[in-house]
């Protein structure tokens, strides 16, 4: 009798440290960043004579003075993939290696060769976001902003029934608060790109959102990284990649710190398309630069054992994101859309 009271306290301590954990996503992408900055830090090559930003002897100081978060909190206690330089390699398979194919690719879980430009067209694939938003359990609590207004038609909110804000166009909900009012005012008096939004636009408009509704699944596209790079201002380009990281931060901090998300939330972050190397290529990306399909992605959670930057392991692809994304909510996405990319299983215990 004692044995098997014994046994049974076993098993179902196992059970218990095995069950999920994660009950909220939030999935960050920044536009167009390069792997090598991310994992090399700031290339010397390309910074301005005089500029005294994101220095270090070695790579991986340089690294963390750019991206700070993502070195001391997300990767140490998580996971990242897509350094080339050890044997992991992340990248996309739509062959476009631009944005709006590589958005559908992370949203839907594989490439469509129909989506061949980055006009404002509304997505005919379902994203995760609308697969999720159509059960009960999430129905209402799926949420996308975006810096580029294509954002609001690839993740076809008006469509999937949930909210989708992007650009300049301004945020409204039942509630406005002071702060979500004077980010819209703002966002319509400050236009630098015809389209795209200051980064901190989308990011403080989501903060609210999250603050005010507790949405389960937020996803926030930001822009600035590939602006720049397009500009060819690689300083601006840094400044951008590291006030990303800031936010990163932000959100990580104020979700410890909140009820229901705190030690039931997981973060992803990643990129839509990569880039070219120095001194010039860096600046564009797409079927001419075959090395622009090469990206990272990094996860962060309660049920992502913490093995740090991944080491000479499989390749993972772009079209595995939708899959991962939704396995952390407990949701079967590859049998849903069996043409998607599997889970990278490694994310979870």
């Amino acid at each position: 009798m004692i044995r098997r009271l014994s046994l049974s306290l076993v098993l179902c301590g196992l059970a218990a440290a095995q069950t999920p954990q994660t009950k909220n996503v939030i999935f960050v992408m920044t536009d167009g960043l390069r792997w090598q900055d991310v994992f090399r830090g700031a290339d010397p090559t390309l910074q301005g004579k005089d500029s005294k930003e994101f220095k270090g002897e070695t790579p991986d100081a340089r690294r963390t003075a750019l991206m700070p978060f993502l070195w001391n909190t997300m990767a140490k206690n998580g996971q990242i993939y897509g350094n080339r330089d050890l044997g992991s390699e992340a990248y996309v398979t739509n062959g476009f290696n631009f944005s709006y194919p590589g958005y559908n690719e992370t949203l839907t879980g594989a490439p469509d060769p129909r989506v061949d430009s980055n006009d404002k067209i509304p997505n005919r694939n379902v994203t995760v976001l609308e697969w999720l938003n159509q059960k009960p359990a999430f129905k209402g609590k799926v949420a996308a902003f975006g810096a580029w207004d294509v954002i609001s038609a690839i993740a076809n909110g008006e469509r999937g029934g949930f909210q989708a804000n992007a650009g300049h166009d301004p945020f409204t909900m039942k509630k406005m608060t002071p702060e979500l009012k004077t980010i819209n005012r703002l966002k319509a008096e400050t236009k630098v790109w015809e389209g795209e939004a200051f980064d901190s636009f989308p990011f403080f408009t989501a903060m609210e959102y999250m603050k005010a509704t507790k949405p389960r699944v937020l996803f926030v596209s930001l822009g600035e990284t590939d602006e720049w790079a397009h500009d060819g201002k690689y300083d601006l380009y840094l400044r951008a990649a590291h006030r990303v990281d800031d936010y990163l931060k932000i959100l990580w901090e104020t979700v410890q710190s909140t009820p229901g998300y705190k030690d039931h939330t997981t973060l992803i972050f990643s990129p839509d398309h990569g880039r070219g190397e120095a001194p010039t290529d860096w600046k564009g990306h797409g079927q001419k630069i075959p090395d622009s399909k090469y990206i990272w992605m990094a996860f962060l959670g309660p049920d992502t054992p913490a093995l740090g930057e991944r080491k000479n392991v499989p390749a993972v692809t772009q079209s595995q994101v939708a899959a991962t994304l939704a396995a952390f909510l407990g949701e079967d996405y590859v049998a849903a859309v069996p043409g998607a990319g599997k889970p990278i299983t490694e994310t979870r215990k």
